[in-house]
């Protein structure tokens, strides 16, 4: 007898959800239907069950939601995009190096630091920092003498010395000029310890870029020095007999931008600066294109703000291109390159797994009756609802839309009479659930007929589940919240059967925007989610959010005092998972302190508060040791649902 064939494979998950378009090979769904990631063991390369990752979790004592942190897919991106340069450089026959530079800011975690570099060590990969404090951050870390720092962003005088000392201790650092007020306090300062900087010059592009972030590399920047700023700090070094100095050129373009021939034209236009740079005498051999290397958040892998339409080697390969054409033409020694890729190095390598608390969908009761002599109004909707349901199999369009035209005409009519008082709250209700129970029949009737209607989008209200994940959108992911940014969304299990649940993803915060209703799915962009209807009570429904590793976690705020998520890293060894390093998420009363709120003060006023409850008799000595247990057990518990 054959075996019946499943209505649902892992292959139409893998295409519903795009893994294998926006997973870039490091993610997949295995035979059980779980999603897998891949790690290294030795020089082999082995599949790892994520929620198999989650289960050891569980059995450790963490719970959900967890941040998994992935140190191989960080070394892989790192290897990627230095292999990419230097195979670009050997294919070009280009004569200058690549040095590039992570920049702390898109995840400044220490144990991402410490990872970036270690790897990044075989290929002298350095460090951007913006700030003073990533600039201690970083000389704690950059233990390579050809490894460059990169120091931008406004600098005062601490900044400089402590830049200008780490260059006598033999650290390539490079200050560059954001602001022309700069380069006064950079000399002022160079003289008084005695220390020679090396000085980078950051210009303003005049070439158009896209995205999100198009504004922060082009001529509205905020920092960067236009060309005759440029001339300027030049004829200033010369006078002061310190065009040595200056080194090295950079621009910024953008974060995330989708399309390498935006990227190429920037190229031309920087290299045609630092040759103009070189022919005025500075002595120069760098040039920082910055960064702007996007990864395909959706995997469509086109020109849109989510994505790209080209990959790292051929990012590279243009750059390297563009960039010797015109030193070539003129005739200037081509300049070692640096980038700052940040995002298209560390968004691979962190995960997010939540659970779902709760579903919030309509579902039909099924109003057998109504109540004797109900108002005229709520007849005329019960009998339009025997009128839709009673008709055939396959009604007319024309039918569909007179029955969704008279539902919205009576439930409107409804709501008016209960306002001026002539229905009762229980009439209203009634009315509602008929209405609701109307559109359900239209939109199926709509969908099994191929219709579309004008009115579709309050047809969807009927299909769309709200489910309640175990998360804040604030504080893990408020790029979603902030800009719109799509990030891949899908369950980690059960990818054998078949989603048949559209829904919309809201976390556990009080406000209305703590939700995610754009998605990518089905090589497009849509306002559901395809889910499974949850059916087992007491099983964890996960789902993962991926490409969460840069900026999430530095830009979280504490929305509802929501603090970090329970983080945990892993790897494998000897064919064994192992995890490396594991975080306990914030507690209520570390929040608190964030916020200026001192603990035991806390407890102070609230033993006042229960002692008062005392001795008016509203609750026993008794009761209130217990209550201050519960208030105390509070402070020390996890900000998110505890099961």
């Amino acid at each position: 007898m054959r075996k019946k064939a499943p209505d649902w494979s892992i292959a139409e998950s893998a295409e519903t959800y795009g893994i294998r378009e926006w997973g870039n090979q490091y993610f997949d769904i295995s035979a059980k239907g779980e999603v897998v990631v891949h790690l290294r063991d030795g020089n082999k390369t082995k599949a790892v069950s994520i929620p198999d990752i989650v289960r050891g979790m569980k059995e450790r004592g963490m719970q959900l939601p967890v941040l998994i942190r992935f140190g191989d897919l960080l070394r892989w991106r790192i290897e990627e995009l230095n292999e990419g340069f230097a195979t670009a450089i050997r294919e070009a026959a280009y004569r200058g190096k690549y040095r590039g530079v992570y920049p702390i800011k898109v995840n400044q975690q220490q144990e991402v630091i410490e990872e970036v570099t270690k790897y990044g060590r075989k290929y002298h990969y350095g460090l951007e920092a913006g700030s003073k404090p990533e600039l201690i951050a970083a000389l704690a870390y950059m233990q390579d003498p050809e490894a460059y720092i990169v120091c931008n962003g406004y600098k005062d005088e601490e900044f400089i010395d402590l830049a200008l000392y780490a260059r006598k201790m033999g650290i390539q650092v490079l200050m560059v000029l954001e602001m022309p007020s700069e380069l006064d306090l950079i000399l002022e300062r160079s003289k008084k310890l005695g220390i020679e900087p090396a000085l980078g010059v950051r210009i303003r592009l005049t070439t158009e870029s896209a995205g999100h972030w198009s504004e922060s590399g082009g001529e509205k920047s905020v920092f960067g020095l236009n060309i005759s700023q440029v001339m300027a700090a030049v004829d200033k070094l010369r006078d002061c007999g310190m065009l040595h100095c200056l080194r090295m050129l950079h621009y910024h373009q953008g974060s995330q931008i989708p399309s390498i021939r935006a990227i190429r034209n920037a190229a031309v236009e920087g290299a045609r600066v630092y040759v103009g740079l070189v022919q005025e005498g500075a002595k120069m051999g760098i040039l920082d294109l910055g960064g702007g290397l996007a990864i395909s958040y959706d995997g469509l892998k086109s020109g849109s703000e989510g994505s790209s339409d080209y990959g790292t080697k051929e990012y590279c390969a243009d750059v390297i291109e563009a960039i010797s054409e015109v030193t070539d033409e003129a005739g200037v020694e081509h300049p070692d390159i640096i980038t700052e890729s940040g995002r298209a190095v560390v968004a691979y390598y962190s995960v997010l797994v939540i659970n779902v608390l709760d579903i919030n969908r309509y579902e039909a009761s099924g109003i057998k009756r109504l109540p004797k002599k109900p108002p005229a109004l709520l007849k005329n909707i019960f009998d339009l609802r025997a009128k839709a349901l009673g008709n055939g199999a396959n009604p007319s369009r024309e039918y569909i839309q007179e029955i969704y035209n008279d539902a919205v005409y009576y439930r409107e009519k409804i709501r008016s009479e209960f306002n001026s008082g002539k229905i009762t709250l229980r009439q209203r209700s009634m009315g509602e659930e008929l209405y609701w129970e109307i559109l359900t029949w239209v939109s199926s009737k709509m969908q099994e007929a191929g219709h579309t209607s004008d009115q579709m989008d309050r047809l969807e209200a009927v299909k769309t589940d709200y489910y309640y994940g175990n998360f804040s959108v604030f504080q893990s992911l408020p790029d979603s919240w902030a800009i719109d940014q799509l990030f891949p969304v899908m369950p980690i299990h059960r990818l054998g059967e078949k989603p048949t649940r559209p829904v919309v993803l809201s976390d556990i915060t009080c406000d209305s925007d703590g939700k995610m209703d754009r998605f990518i799915h089905s090589q497009d962009i849509h306002s559901t989610l395809p889910l499974h209807d949850i059916k087992i009570e007491g099983e964890d429904y996960m789902l993962g959010i991926f490409l969460v590793g840069a900026y999430q976690e530095t830009l979280g705020d504490l929305h509802n005092l929501l603090g970090d998520t329970n983080v945990v890293s892993v790897r494998i060894e000897g064919g064994r998972l192992k995890y490396t390093r594991e975080l306990e998420g914030d507690t209520v009363s570390e929040v608190l302190t964030y916020v200026e709120y001192e603990p035991k003060e806390l407890i102070r006023r609230f033993r006042v508060l229960a002692e008062e409850a005392v001795v008016k008799k509203h609750i026993s000595a008794r009761e209130r040791f217990e209550i201050m247990e519960a208030y105390e057990e509070g402070l020390r518990g996890y900000t998110y649902f505890e099961s």
